[in-house]
């Protein structure tokens, strides 16, 4: 089974032009959060809710030992993978049977962790479901919002983000420089990027001032504005600007004036544009999330009007005119549209005929032709940078699956998709999703063809629960059946690997033995993917083990060792290292055993495999507990089952797994005693993954955290407060809670955190919860 470490993207977005003021929101929005565990920030397009959400979630993120983590949704549409999208973004990894958002839930019901939801507008009533399971199930968890409508919950407490204030301009031109203010800053800052000699002077202050109070104080509408500064002065801009504004006035009353103010800046900004600029612009609307430049060529080039080298020169154009925002990206640069502006070139695309569904179209084959490029060269030396690149590309394969399933014609397409990205939802630690996926497509798409009997197979393989097996044996058989039918020899080898596994997860070790063995002796059929190919060794090695034939194990990890290193491949081998560390523990070597386990478990890391991960922690804590290590054991069984916790608290419900992990327990505890076994344990719980992993391969001993340094005992009110944070209260709840000032309970948290020698809340807590 597979799975991947949390996405970096899914913290808090680094900001790639300067941050203007808001210093009354961000207190204001602290405070809020402070008491309130679901604050929304709501106000219309353009206003800078998503920015002032990052800032006010970056200036609070102490309080949150669990960490900050952002869930984007403005390249999502449906529903349905709203609480999909919201465990990715947590670094969960569910392979259970549950409704997603009671999984969703359980994961983090013993977390204190803030989730800023983003542009929650289009998808209000599914965001107000997973806002409330989540204050609902758990205790811990606060969320942050933005979106121009409420969620309409009775917990949600509402921030009115405003349009940034512009003083009134003085009469005589003469503002002074006092009197500035965030709107003319933002201005300014904006316009010196363009017109690297631009400064506010008494000259120009009034004038800023005034075409800044024509937009509205809008931040959008202003950037839009001052990047004509590189062609206009600012008597210029208001002039042009004041045309705009006569023109909007003869369209309908009943639009809002600042919907007017940014509906102005933004017509301007696409008329300025050049007819290349403007068609990309409306074509790269069909891209979610972000995208890079191949991409960008892909769907807005159509070798007639638009051809490659076009789109290249109008890219750098949209940049220039701050339609496109650039952030960095596995491969390099990539290129995001603000919701506003992607709003707008969509009804600009609309109004061409045929042309939406030519992008979509475009958009869907480009995704395939890269899923299929990566599963190409899957067993082999690129697939850290395939994770990657399919990682940052999540955004735009989920709305090309959706255009497949829901426009009329195009839904074997999806399947072929969905049924491509086999190694991306189990290697790659999103099996719901694929679940999702590949259910939709299937139901879709009912005839007998190669692509449903790979996506029956992937189905089965994605069960991972003692409810799910059933069903995802069933349809591995069924896929089975249906490539036989068909003559395809490799669909019906991948088939029958999902029905090993399904029996090795079942506990039937004999007759996976027997199973896998007759697929090794079989060998690689025409078209097999190697991947499977090896892993289908992998779980004979696996069955070997289980059943006291470690020997035999290991001849057979050690042939296919060979086949992955002679491919550069890093995943599969990964899993074949620990096999080896299973089968010399089987042997009761216990150096050779650990030895392999480390380079497994570095191998995982490098890949983001957060399920091998997980075994792999179970496995070296196993080997410590026999090694006369039982306090590292009890370490590493802490972090394992904190890992677990993210993936199935049970392993699945594998009597094999959960024997081997509880033995390890019961071994540890009986040699260094329950009050010492519970603190290394506690330790290990809270330390983050890559500390953790860390002391997994550098095998130095736990740092002792039940003991402050000498001569620097906690005071009573020091204990109080540590107390409370292991209650996972926030400063401000300390603050109320004994009657202090906010102030002097960060005060007394900094101390605590000095002298444990600490760096962060969970320790305290787990510190607290030793002494117990």
């Amino acid at each position: 089974m597979g799975g991947s470490a949390p996405r970096p993207d899914c913290h808090l977005p680094v900001e790639t032009t300067s941050f203007v003021d808001r210093r009354e929101e961000q207190a204001e929005g602290r405070e809020l959060l402070a008491h309130a565990r679901l604050v929304t920030l709501t106000g219309p397009g353009g206003v800078g809710k998503t920015r002032l959400a990052a800032r006010i979630a970056a200036r609070v993120a102490r309080a949150f030992p669990d960490g900050v983590r952002f869930l984007h949704l403005s390249g999502l549409h449906d529903p349905a993978l709203v609480p999909l999208a919201a465990a990715d973004a947590l670094g969960l990894h569910d392979h259970s049977a549950q409704p997603p958002l009671d999984a969703l839930a359980e994961q983090v019901r013993d977390r204190r962790l803030l989730l800023v939801v983003d542009n929650c507008e289009h998808l209000l009533p599914a965001c107000a479901d997973l806002a409330a399971a989540l204050l609902r199930g758990t205790t811990g968890v606060r969320l942050l919002a933005t979106s121009r409508h409420r969620l309409g919950l009775t917990e949600e407490h509402l921030m009115d983000v405003r349009p940034l204030p512009v003083p009134d301009p003085d009469p005589d031109g003469d503002l002074s420089a006092a009197d500035v203010g965030p709107a003319l800053t933002l201005f300014a800052d904006r316009a010196a990027a363009v017109d690297p000699g631009f400064r506010l002077t008494p000259a120009n202050r009034a004038a800023v001032a005034r075409l800044c109070r024509r937009l509205d104080g809008l931040p959008l509408a202003i950037e839009l504005a001052a990047v004509r500064m590189r062609v206009l002065g600012v008597e210029q801009l208001l002039a042009r600007l004041d045309d705009r504004y006569r023109l909007l006035s003869a369209g309908s009353p009943a639009v809002l004036p600042r919907h007017q103010t940014l509906r102005a800046a933004v017509d301007w900004s696409h008329d300025l544009c050049t007819p290349h600029e403007q068609l990309v612009w409306a074509r790269a609307c069909v891209l979610a999330g972000s995208f890079d430049l191949e991409t960008a060529e892909a769907v807005c080039a159509d070798g007639e009007q638009v051809r490659p080298h076009d789109v290249l020169a109008a890219v750098a154009g949209l940049v220039d005119k701050s339609v496109l925002c650039r952030e960095p990206g596995p491969d390099g640069l990539r290129y995001r549209l603000l919701d506003t502006l992607r709003h707008y070139g969509l009804e600009k695309l609309r109004e061409l005929p045929g042309e939406e569904n030519a992008a979509r179209r475009r958009q869907r084959d480009w995704m395939q032709e890269r899923a299929a490029a990566c599963e190409r060269t899957w067993f082999g030396p690129g697939q850290r940078e395939a994770v990657a690149r399919l990682r940052a590309d999540q955004d735009n394969l989920r709305a090309a699956l959706d255009y497949s399933l829901t426009a009329p014609g195009e839904a074997l397409a999806g399947l072929r998709l969905a049924g491509t990205l086999w190694f991306y939802w189990h290697a790659c630690g999103a099996p719901r999703e694929g679940r999702h996926w590949l259910d939709r497509a299937l139901a879709a798409h009912p005839e007998p063809t190669p692509e449903r009997a790979r996506a029956l197979w992937i189905s089965g393989l994605l069960a991972g629960c003692p409810e799910d097996l059933t069903r995802g044996r069933r349809r591995a058989e069924e896929a089975a059946a249906l490539a036989r039918r068909l003559g395809d020899e490799a669909e019906a080898a991948h088939a029958e690997y999902v029905i090993g596994v399904i029996r090795l997860f079942s506990d039937d070790l004999a007759a996976a033995l027997d199973h896998f063995r007759a697929s090794v002796a079989r060998g690689r059929v025409p078209g097999q993917h190697l991947s499977l190919v090896g892993l289908d060794r992998v779980e004979l090695a696996c069955a070997l083990s289980f059943l006291g034939r470690p020997d035999q194990a290991i001849a057979v990890c050690e042939e296919t060792r060979r086949l992955c290193e002679a491919h550069g491949e890093e995943w599969v081998l990964s899993y074949v290292l620990r096999m080896l560390a299973l089968a010399h523990t089987v042997k009761r070597d216990w150096p050779r055993a650990e030895r392999h386990a480390r380079e497994a478990l570095r191998r995982k890391l490098a890949v983001h495999d957060i399920v091998g991960i997980g075994l792999t922690l179970d496995l070296l804590a196993q080997i410590a507990g026999h090694h006369d290590a039982p306090e590292r054991a009890a370490v590493l069984l802490g972090g394992s089952d904190r890992v677990w916790a993210d993936v199935d608290r049970d392993r699945w419900g594998s009597a094999a797994l959960g024997t081997a992990r509880d033995g390890t327990e019961t071994r540890a505890r009986a040699a260094v005693g329950g009050p010492a076994f519970d603190r290394a344990y506690a330790h290990g719980a809270a330390l983050p993954l890559p500390d953790l992993i860390g002391y997994a391969l550098e095998e130095h001993r736990p740092p002792e955290p039940e003991r402050p340094p000498q001569g620097a005992p906690l005071t009573r009110r020091e204990t109080q407060v540590a107390e409370l944070v292991a209650e996972g209260l926030a400063n401000q709840q300390i603050a109320d809670r004994l009657v202090i000032a906010r102030r002097t309970a960060e005060g007394h948290v900094e101390r605590i955190l000095s002298k444990l020698g600490f760096s962060n809340r969970s320790q305290i807590a787990a510190w607290v919860t030793a002494q117990r």
